[in-house]
């Protein structure tokens, strides 16, 4: 059995809903797939921090990266 909420949304929120339910999307299956969707992309964005810290943490990664930009400055042409 699926949990009731009461929420108070704002404006922009209202909006936002106004246009999901002109696609077809009930209220409630407007909001169910808005948090699902939201809850995903901040999923995926927690995980890319996640990479991104761990590759600057790495110092051969990071030794790497300074050796192939110290060899593309050596193969720019002059000027």
């Amino acid at each position: 059995m699926a949990d009731a909420i009461s929420v108070r949304l704002d404006e922009a929120s209202l909006r936002a809903l106004r246009l999901l339910e002109a696609t077809g999307f009930s209220r409630s299956e407007a909001i169910r797939t808005a948090l699902v969707q939201a809850a995903d992309q901040l999923g995926a964005s927690l995980a890319l921090k996640a990479e991104i810290a761990a590759l600057e943490a790495d110092e051969d990664d990071r030794a790497e990266m300074a050796a192939v930009a110290a060899l593309m400055e050596d193969l720019r042409a002059p000027g």
